[in-house]
């Protein structure tokens, strides 16, 4: 039984975060759960099960985490999961696998937009350094439990990348 419910794997488990275009219908969603689910009950690496649980946060963002100390997943292992929701993708006609996006809460919903996009926000002061994002780059699940993986702007990559010349980014 290598997938375990997500809350008790540990802190130190490897994540993965992908976001999904769209907001998926509630057959879509089952779908793709379904799927998701059915690989990681037999997902393996060398023929060894990987511990592994998943996650569904903010009806777009699809978490996998896997307790490395049981084994470790390996790059063929991960090619598999890639190969699922690229499969995924092409039925739902929906992305899954673009890490190009940023995504933002604004007025409450979750929101993506391509970089210069979200640069123009920034420029306009329609988002700023409290504007929660989200950093689907996170690669531990003690990210997700600390808070890296959703919280103000300022506090992430999004500060320099989008922000440089707001006061939060000057030196005190």
């Amino acid at each position: 039984m290598p997938m375990v419910p997500f809350e008790t794997l540990p802190d130190a488990s490897r994540l993965w975060v992908f976001g999904v275009e769209r907001p998926l219908d509630e057959s879509e969603r089952q779908s793709f759960l379904d799927a998701v689910d059915q690989f990681l009950a037999t997902w393996a690496a060398h023929g060894v099960p990987l511990t592994c649980g998943r996650d569904w946060r903010r009806e777009r963002f699809l978490l996998v985490a896997v307790d490395q100390a049981s084994e470790p997943p390996s790059g063929c292992s991960i090619d598999a999961m890639v190969g699922v929701l690229k499969d995924l993708e092409r039925r739902l006609r929906v992305r899954v696998l673009d890490n190009t996006p940023v995504w933002f809460l604004a007025d409450g919903q979750v929101r993506r937009t391509s970089r210069p996009e979200f640069r123009r926000l920034a420029e306009e002061g329609v988002v700023d350094p409290d504007t929660v994002v989200f950093d689907n780059t996170v690669t531990h699940l003690t990210d997700v439990r600390q808070g890296r993986w959703d919280g103000p702007a300022r506090e992430s990559w999004h500060q320099k990348a989008f922000f440089k010349n707001t006061e939060a980014s000057r030196p005190a």
